[in-house]
């Protein structure tokens, strides 16, 4: 009997799909990862969640030096979403190279490290710094914000100047793959990405959250102090989906899907509308445990399917004939 289950074992482990994917030359278990400020820095989910169980952490924005952020209120829940404006609050690069980066080299999880910035030269001072310290698998230029009076909002209005912080950014660190986080307040989202492309970046992520607002009617306040915010969460799904689909048609380079994934059958969407991978963001806040879910789901969408790769999937789309 336990031979037998020893060679049942044996088959079983045969069958099960290759879920691993490669993004600009770095190797990802598979292609779940999360999303940038909705996931602190990752130590904090080691205790809710397998962090062994996912492809990478996109960690919270960092700057050079820690930043406040914006003074509450600064996040409120919406129909099927969230606005917030939390303002890149952040420890800064130094502190989180010393305190958090050592504890998250203990997992075999990729580290992305999102980068902010209110002038270029901050971009490329804390790429420059980043770009030494191991551990870090890829960084990912935040021009997208839209929760800061001032910065890099003002980098993604034109692809030009898109082009600009891109190809400044990618000089400043050569030896880690650079992805450009796009933002969906624009008209084309395939002119930002081909210019993100042009100037040497190696992945997009697509997309950071749409500008949105609530009002308080008793108090005829907005709920927000900043009154405006970055709405993200299941309302913003079809928009993302959109236009990570416009996006893969434009580009050759990778693209990351972000935007209202909470569930298995989000994530695959993604990745037949071309996505590379996927980035789990506001689920987080409510189920901690949803990229791990999402990992294990679409690894037993493919056994289920007889998926050998989950390559295969990626840009599957059939058109009606």
């Amino acid at each position: 009997m336990q031979l037998k289950y020893i060679m049942n074992r044996k088959k079983e482990l045969l069958k099960a799909p290759r879920m691993a994917v490669e993004i600009a030359g770095v190797r990802f278990k598979n292609p779940v990862l999360t999303a940038s400020g909705t996931f602190g820095y990752g130590l904090e989910f080691a205790n809710l969640m397998d962090l062994n169980s996912i492809g990478g952490i996109v960690v919270k924005g960092l700057s050079m030096k820690p930043i406040k952020g914006n003074p509450p209120p600064r996040i409120y829940e919406t129909a099927s979403g969230m606005l917030n404006a939390i303002g890149w609050q952040n420890i800064g690069a130094t502190e989180f190279v010393t305190a958090k980066l050592p504890g998250l080299r203990n997992y075999e999880t990729k580290v992305i490290v999102n980068i902010v910035g209110f002038e270029l030269n901050d971009y490329l001072e804390v790429a420059r710094f980043l770009n030494d310290c191991p551990g870090i698998a890829a960084l990912e230029l935040n021009i997208s914000c839209p929760n800061v009076e001032k910065g890099g909002f003002h980098f993604n209005k034109n692809p030009k100047d898109t082009y600009k912080v891109t190809a400044a950014a990618k000089k400043a660190c050569r030896k880690l793959p650079l992805w450009v986080k796009l933002s969906p307040n624009v008209t084309d989202i395939r002119e930002f990405a081909r210019a993100c492309e042009d100037a040497g970046a190696d992945a997009v992520s697509v997309i950071n959250t749409l500008v949105g607002m609530a009002v308080d009617v008793e108090k005829r306040q907005p709920r927000l102090r900043f009154l405006t915010g970055g709405l993200s969460g299941p309302a913003i799904k079809p928009i993302a989906l959109r236009m990570v689909w416009e996006a893969c048609q434009a580009v050759k380079i990778p693209v990351i899907g972000v935007g209202g994934i909470a569930r298995t059958e989000d994530a695959l969407e993604f990745l037949i509308a071309g996505a590379r991978a996927v980035q789990v963001g506001t689920a987080n806040f409510y189920r901690p445990d949803a990229s791990q879910r999402i990992a294990l789901g679409l690894q037993e969408y493919c056994r289920s399917h007889n998926i050998e790769d989950i390559n295969e999937l990626v840009g599957s789309l059939h058109a009606y004939e």
